[in-house]
Formats: C-alpha cells, sequence, structure tokens
C-alpha cells in the first residue's frame, strides 16, 4: 500500500457513481501529490474519464467527497475548482482566431486586458504558438489545434490540469511528438495533472504514477515501473505490455525453491518468488511471462523448460 500523502493537491474520497441500479464508480480513494503526473489508464468502459469528468465537476456524484488543494469542491460549479481542461476534442470556437480562443474564458470572466495580454503572450511563448494567434482553427493542422486547447487551460493560471484522451485524434508521428511536450510543459510548469488515456505507452511514458482502471475500480496505483513488473493481479499483468505477457495454467509445488508445473513444464521460481508457500502448494495458478523474459541460450546454462508454442507475429 502506498504511504498518505500530506496535503495533497487533489483527493478522491469514498467516491461512488451510479446510473440507476448501475455502479459505475466503486467506492475510488485517490489522492495526488502536489506537482504530481497522474495518468488515469484502462480499457474502454473502465470509469476512467468518468472520474475525469466528476474531479472537473462535470458530473454530480452519488457519494463520496473530492477535495483540490484542501477545499471541498465536491458540489462547486467547474469554473469554481480551480482546474483546466483539455478535451479528446478540440473545443475551438471555429469563427475566432486563435487569439480570441485563448482569451474569451478570461473576457466572460472579467479580467482586465491588459492580464488577459500578459497571459496569452505567456501561453504562446510556452506551446510555440506564437505565428498562429491571428489564424483561425480552419487554417491550423491538428497538432496546432492541440496546441491551441492545450493554451485555453494554461491562460486561466489554474492549480490543476485535467486532459482526457487528448492526443487520441492525431496520427501516431504527431501523438509521439505531442507525449514530449506535454512532459516538457509539466516539467516547466510543475503543475498537478490528471491525464485519461488507454494507450499504455503514453501512460509509461508521461506518469509519475499509473492508476490502473477496470470495472470503476482502480486495481493497481503505483510508479510505471513497478506497476509493469510487479502487476497486482492478472489484469493489470496482461493489459501493460506490448506483446502482451504470456499466461500458462498449471500449479505450483512449495519447498525451499517453489515450482511451476504445467504439462511439459517444469519452472524453479526461486526462493525470492512467496513467503513459503502462502496456502498455494498443489493449487491451480498461472505462470505469467513476458516476451523479452524469454530467450534462446546454451542448453547447459539454461532453465529447464520446454512447451509446444506457436509465433504468430515476427
Amino acid at each position: 500500500m502506498a504511504a498518505a500523502i500530506a496535503n495533497p493537491s487533489v483527493s478522491i474520497q469514498d467516491l461512488s457513481l451510479n446510473f440507476g441500479v448501475m455502479s459505475v464508480l466503486k467506492t475510488l480513494n485517490l489522492d495526488v501529490a502536489e506537482g504530481e503526473f497522474i495518468v488515469l489508464l484502462g480499457p474502454s468502459g473502465c470509469g476512467k474519464s468518468t472520474l475525469l469528468n466528476c474531479i472537473a465537476g462535470l458530473l454530480d456524484i452519488s457519494d463520496g467527497r473530492i477535495f483540490i488543494k484542501g477545499k471541498n469542491v465536491t458540489w462547486e460549479e467547474p469554473k469554481d475548482r480551480g482546474i483546466g481542461m483539455v478535451f479528446q476534442s478540440y473545443a475551438l470556437y471555429p469563427q475566432m482566431t486563435v487569439e480570441k480562443n485563448l482569451s474569451f474564458g478570461l473576457r466572460v470572466a472579467g479580467v482586465p486586458k491588459d492580464e488577459i495580454a500578459k497571459r496569452i503572450a505567456r501561453a504562446a511563448e510556452i506551446l510555440q504558438i506564437e505565428p498562429l494567434l491571428q489564424r483561425k482553427p480552419s487554417a491550423l493542422s491538428g497538432g496546432q489545434r492541440q496546441r491551441v486547447a492545450i493554451g485555453r487551460a494554461l491562460v486561466r493560471d489554474v492549480d490543476v490540469f485535467l486532459f482526457d484522451e487528448p492526443l487520441s485524434n492525431l496520427d501516431a508521428k504527431l501523438r509521439s511528438e505531442l507525449r514530449v511536450e506535454i512532459k516538457l510543459l509539466h516539467r516547466r510548469l510543475q503543475n498537478t495533472m490528471i491525464y485519461v488515456t488507454h494507450d499504455q505507452i503514453e501512460a509509461m511514458t508521461l506518469a509519475d504514477r499509473i492508476a490502473v482502471m477496470k470495472g470503476g475500480v482502480i486495481q493497481q496505483l503505483d510508479a510505471p515501473q513497478t506497476i509493469y513488473n510487479r502487476p497486482v493481479n492478472r489484469f493489470v499483468a496482461g493489459f501493460l505490455g506490448s506483446p502482451a505477457m504470456n499466461f500458462i495454467k498449471g500449479q505450483l509445488e512449495a519447498g525451499d525453491a517453489p515450482v511451476f508445473k504445467a504439462d511439459g513444464i517444469s519452472v524453479p521460481l526461486g526462493r525470492y518468488a512467496f513467503d513459503g508457500d502462502n496456502g498455494r502448494a498443489g493449487k491451480p495458478c498461472v505462470f505469467g511471462i513476458r516476451p523479452e523474459h524469454i530467450a534462446l541460450g546454451d542448453a547447459a546454462k539454461a532453465m529447464p523448460f520446454t512447451a509446444e508454442s506457436t509465433v504468430e507475429i515476427v
């Protein structure tokens, strides 16, 4: 279990969301440290975007509390939560120039003109969109539009940035480039960022910690390498990794050094594998191994392991 975070930037406490009799989010707890980059990762329908919308105030929760910078914002309007949100769709006004898109929310809020100009200049410099300020969205590429969308959140001078799959509409090359830009933006601003994606590469690249979700529940919350190397269950193990982890059904034989056995397979696991047998001896279990951990070697030095297998792709 992760150590408690003192004075978290965002704190979600026993949050539940029901749509009628359907439980969508199930008693979630999540603390996000000041300046941390958290990624909510999971397959479609796992509840990650729904959770982000609850944090943003776009959905009313059924139970629990949400704190941002120590303030209970559970029933606050989105505009009063100190958050800036970047959506999958760019959400730009097509009739306005980039500059007017950036300034619109500030003008509505009554921010003085000189302050608006300063914020736009700073955001444009950070995002490298200064030459685009007088263009309209129709004259921008997909990557440029997404930079402007990020800029709209940036000029609001918020405490927390929320990203809802902002790169999913872009091609692979542009996604890779903007991943780097978002990481550099976080390093420069040091703001708290919560980022939703189904893309494990984005999660592993960007996150300080990843919350892997399934069925409205956080399955594991940990650093990327910890989740990859020490998954807490089969779902997490199978979701992270490309190609995916191989799973073999068998049983465990206990002893000083536990051994996994299946048809034609006998794999010594070493003393470090378990604290004793934990009652697993003789019971069905699943052996998971990642493709990169399998290699051809000298027969005299190799672990005894034989299995019929099929190479599906090279």
